[in-house]
């Protein structure tokens, strides 16, 4: 009985050893967008909204373009998303 316990608890560890890591680094992706909308937001006039769908589209594509305006044929996923009517839905 005594082996099977330490040999569950064993398991267990291991296991969560593979999955702390990837917490981490999912959680390093905010700050990276964080960092990135705020300088691409830094001009907008609604800069709430901006910052909203900057981190929506850069957590979906993973990049955001320099600047604060254009350059988004840096990141094509960026560029390439649209909202429901059509128009872009990054900024």
């Amino acid at each position: 009985m005594k082996l099977s316990c330490a040999t569950l608890l064993l398991v267990t560890l291991v296991l969560t050893s593979f999955f702390i890591p990837a917490t981490i680094a999912g959680s390093g992706n905010i700050y990276f967008c964080d960092s990135k909308c705020n300088v691409r937001c830094s001009k907008a006039g609604r800069q709430d909204r901006c910052l909203k769908y900057c981190g929506i589209c850069c957590e979906e594509c993973h990049c955001v373009p320099s600047g604060t305006y254009g350059h988004k044929d840096e990141c094509p996923c960026y560029r390439d998303k649209k909202n429901s009517k059509g128009g872009p839905k990054c900024p």
